[in-house]
């Protein structure tokens, strides 16, 4: 099973971070954001680890994967860059993970072991992680989420209250080639409107045309970087044991 990763965007958010670097390439825990992911993806037994770049890509530095330059990635959102890719969607399966994200490599392990055209990972702790990064407002970044029966029914939009949030969508999926001819298909029809679509409303589109959706819920061990603050957050409660969204691992892939 092949592995894409979407790390086009600079993530301005990091300040000077991100200056002169990618986001992907931001230092978490001693290792970089996407060190840590190809590690994940190994261990996963995934191969064939391919990175679409766009903002600095010369300074992305790890080894083992395959690169593409996204010309675009100023001007169009995570599906344009997932378009731009679709010729390795079509050829084989494939898992995609975004840029800014770490994960144990059980979440990915899930995902090779799902026999779905088309399925996500969600996060049944959440609110854990969501409490962390907006102790004031955990609900401010949350967004509406229902899965039933191992199938996705609902995503996207701000969550009003917990219930509208039963999980949260990662930044992980897998695509079949024949799951992937039916989101290209799809994409096919909004023309240009494509580069502007984000991947929750993608989502909750395909799912308004009927197209299944496997969701397969993992208990936290993984997080997602938006600012310096995640940053500084996680590194604080990685010096807590039992930490429920530490993503390491031992030798042992425990």
């Amino acid at each position: 099973m092949k592995a894409l990763i979407l790390a086009a965007g600079r993530g301005s958010r990091l300040g000077e971070l991100t200056a002169r670097q990618p986001k992907c390439m931001v230092t978490l825990a001693g290792r970089p954001l996407l060190q840590w992911q190809c590690d994940a993806m190994r261990a996963a037994g995934l191969d064939g680890i391919h990175v679409m770049a766009g903002y600095a890509a010369d300074h992305i530095d790890v080894s083992g994967i395959t690169l593409t330059r996204y010309p675009d990635w100023e001007r169009t959102n995570m599906v344009g860059t997932l378009w731009h890719a679709r010729a390795r969607l079509a050829a084989a399966t494939t898992l995609v993970a975004y840029g800014d994200i770490v994960y144990h490599p059980g979440i990915p392990r899930a995902l090779v072991d799902c026999d779905a055209d088309l399925a996500i990972t969600y996060d049944t702790r959440w609110e854990a992680l969501w409490r962390l990064r907006n102790p004031a407002d955990p609900l401010a970044d949350a967004e509406s989420f229902l899965e039933e029966g191992g199938i996705l029914r609902r995503i996207g939009g701000r969550a009003q209250v917990w219930a509208d949030a039963r999980g949260q969508y990662m930044g992980l999926l897998r695509f079949t080639p024949a799951g992937w001819a039916e989101v290209e298909a799809y994409l096919h029809t909004l023309g240009a409107e494509r580069r502007a679509l984000d991947m929750t409303s993608l989502l909750s589109a395909l799912l308004a045309r009927g197209t299944p959706i496997a969701a397969i819920g993992v208990a936290g061990r993984w997080c997602e970087v938006d600012s310096a603050s995640d940053l500084a957050l996680y590194e604080q409660a990685l010096r807590q044991p039992g930490w429920s969204h530490d993503w390491r691992w031992d030798t042992a892939g425990h």
